[in-house]
């Protein structure tokens, strides 16, 4: 019998998933020599495009951008009036004015349906295969449907559903979206692996989704409302969490930036990351984003550096001096700063070698220095061999003598929208591989990690019964596992506990469903005023709604655009 192994290079990218038309599908008789394959090559084929979409939907201008830059956690302003201006959709984001023209937004939306589209071809396809990893592969395609449709559920309130290419997608939100989710991760729950991932969907990663699911559950089912947690479903967030710690696969990392380094692939904290071991796959952005664009991490490329992007706001900032007064955050706690300079304490130490050269890590203040770059070249110390490192000014901006001192004042003035203006930060190593900066990432981009695990676990046991004593313990052993550890602390609330996740994965696009989680997105901070609890969920790009204009009334717009 002929099997046909469906090319998933050209997947339905048409906007609302209604009955892809754009399908192209490109079929290869095994009986062609071209096309012998395996089914188990063949399962591998069906399988990786489910996942390929990932690190573009988590790319600086898609995902991070929605989940950062509408938050307290990172501005972008029009710099130098120059750059990042884009018609004022980054402003627009951090104050809450979006709207359904937003590109960022539109592209979100597409690469997620995409995701799903490609998951579905997956669980179509993978049946007709007579190999043992066919079972594994379909637990999975049906799993990252689960996914995406919980990305859907949070960034838009709505979830699509469909078993075949061919036909309409049913919209589902509320309750009805989040019991879908549930039992959709539930049921592939038995068949997916203990031992693969990160990259790949896990059992423990399924776990992770599920504490996840049901503890924005309240939210999912009434995104305009005043959350109310229910208590069996915190009990489920426990369990899940529990499974997670009691299976002895994962540890907290006792370095805290190793879980953003090039090499993190393997870093017991990781349940679930985006792979991007395969170079030509990856990127970069992560990286390059907030630094400046005369800060050059790569000896080795002297076309690599920053962008000056986003910045924290002070807000932010102010947390964490609040926190740690009378002492510097970067003395007090290991996430907040790593120096990997010593100019920056020794200024005599001015000549650095290529292997030695590493720019610092987390939240970067004040002058900074790294490699000398003129005419295009870097400068060497007097021994011919190691490099000259120095104060850095803005000589990409034509502005030689202006240096680069990051500020934290950042707003929207023409002062604060400066090239230089807000402190940076370098979460995410910036990967010696690449050429120009943005591209040949080769850190994972995490999902779900341990710390978030004991943190959720943590607001559960607080959501539930104000088990304050069970959650300090769970905050405060995730602070102990750093080397050099932040004080223990004394006390825990639902407001400490709000803090406490900004420290620890700040900037890792959790922070806007953690603010609607936690009561806190129609707050106030850097140039944000917007109180519309409306925005709590983005518009559905206008391309999807045109795009669908054939089915009235199937693709209603969300509330408030």
């Amino acid at each position: 019998m002929k099997k046909k192994i469906y090319s998933l290079l050209l997947v339905c990218s048409f906007a609302v998933l209604e009955s892809c038309t754009d399908l192209k599908e490109e079929i290869l008789d095994e009986t062609l020599s071209a096309a012998k394959l395996t089914d188990k090559q063949a399962a591998d084929g069906i399988i990786a495009p489910v996942y390929a979409r990932l690190p573009d939907i988590f790319l600086h201008t898609n995902y991070f951008a929605i989940q950062e830059i509408s938050t307290d956690e990172a501005i972008l302003p029009y710099r130098g009036g120059t750059d990042w201006g884009d018609n004022g959709i980054y402003l627009a984001m951090h104050q809450h004015t979006y709207q359904s023209t937003d590109p960022n937004i539109r592209n979100t939306w597409n690469l997620i349906l995409q995701g799903i589209s490609r998951a579905i071809t997956a669980i179509n396809t993978l049946p007709t295969l007579n190999d043992p990893s066919a079972k594994v592969y379909l637990a999975e395609a049906r799993g990252m449907r689960a996914y995406y449709s919980m990305l859907t559920l949070d960034l838009f309130g709505l979830v699509f559903v469909k078993e075949n290419i061919g036909e309409t997608s049913k919209i589902i939100r509320g309750e009805e979206a989040f019991q879908y989710i549930k039992n959709e991760l539930l049921a592939v729950e038995p068949d997916l692996d203990v031992s693969v991932g990160p990259g790949r969907l896990s059992k423990s990663a399924a776990w992770g989704l599920l504490a996840r699911l049901y503890m924005n559950a309240a939210v999912y089912r009434d995104i305009y409302g005043v959350p109310t947690f229910k208590p069996e479903e915190m009990d489920k967030v426990t369990e899940y969490c529990d499974k997670i710690i009691s299976s002895g696969q994962f540890k907290l990392s006792p370095d805290y930036f190793s879980i953003f380094g090039s090499d993190n692939h393997t870093n017991q904290e990781l349940i679930f990351a985006i792979d991007q071991r395969a170079e030509l796959n990856g990127h970069n952005r992560m990286a390059y984003f907030s630094l400046s664009g005369d800060q050059f991490p790569l000896p080795a490329y002297p076309n690599a550096n920053g962008t000056d992007g986003p910045a924290i706001t002070s807000d932010f900032y102010r947390t964490w001096v609040d926190q740690y007064a009378p002492k510097d955050p970067a003395v007090a706690d290991p996430r907040f700063h790593k120096q990997n300079l010593s100019i920056y304490t020794n200024p005599a130490d001015s000549c650095v070698s290529d292997v030695n050269f590493n720019i610092n890590r987390g939240i970067l203040r004040g002058q900074q220095y790294g490699l000398i770059r003129k005419n295009g070249v870097f400068l060497k110390c007097p021994d011919g061999k190691n490099f000259k490192v120095g104060k850095l000014f803005n000589d990409t901006r034509n502005r030689p003598t202006v240096p680069v001192v990051f500020t934290e004042k950042v707003d929207f003035t023409t002062a604060g929208s400066d090239y230089s203006s807000g402190f940076r930060v370098e979460k995410y190593e910036f990967s010696k591989k690449s050429v120009s900066g943005r591209n040949f990432g080769d850190a994972d981009i995490v999902i779900i990690r341990l710390a978030d695990v004991y943190m959720m676990r943590a607001e559960a046991k607080l959501r539930k019964s104000n088990d304050a004593a069970g959650a300090l313990a769970d905050v405060n052993f995730v602070r102990a596992a750093r080397t050099s550890p932040p004080p223990a602390l004394t006390a825990m609330s639902l407001d400490i506990l709000f803090k406490e996740r900004g420290f620890e994965f700040y900037w890792e696009m959790l922070r806007r469903s953690d603010m609607i989680r936690f009561g806190k997105y129609e707050g106030t901070w850097t140039e944000k005023t917007n109180t519309d609890k409306l925005k709590r969920i983005f518009p559905i790009p206008q391309t999807a709604i045109d795009g669908s204009s054939n089915l009235p009334g199937y693709l209603k717009q969300n509330q408030g655009y």
